[in-house]
């Protein structure tokens, strides 16, 4: 088989991507979740909350939000349908935490839950607390 006919073959049974549209799920959802962030902020300053404690509601708020409708298994539809709408930082990262650890959860609380959970997001938490020591480190010398 040449490149040619490989390109071809690739080309007839490749599915089609709608990206148009695949970006368009993905602005309206992912903009639909920061869109109740910013609402649920500016009430929580309306009711006198400081901006940094306004923040950290509407961030927990936001995490466990995403993994009740994890465990529900309403977002993996809502991700199936917006795509990379639903890996907003707070949003995702609580449901890639959440969903290896409730889909492990029969082979019990250590080995289930408490290692499957950190599958995906380990590297990530490794990964800034290494870079937060090197960067602590950085400043307290040259500082």
């Amino acid at each position: 088989m040449t490149a040619k006919n490989y390109e071809k073959l690739v080309k007839e049974t490749s599915p089609k991507s709608a990206v148009f549209l695949n970006g368009a799920k993905a602005f309206l959802v992912g903009g639909a979740i920061c869109a109740v962030g910013q609402v649920l902020y500016n009430r929580f300053e309306a009711m006198g909350f400081s901006r940094e404690n306004a923040g950290i509601m509407v961030a927990g708020i936001l995490i466990v939000s995403a993994i009740l409708l994890t465990a529900l298994r309403v977002y993996d539809k809502v991700g199936k349908f917006a795509g990379a709408g639903t890996v907003i930082p707070i949003t995702g990262f609580a449901n890639s935490i959440a969903a290896p650890a409730i889909e492990h959860k029969n082979e019990g609380l250590v080995l289930g839950v408490g290692a499957k959970m950190f599958t995906i997001a380990g590297p990530v938490i490794v990964y800034g607390t290494v870079a937060s020591v090197i960067v602590g480190l950085v400043y307290y010398f040259v500082r």
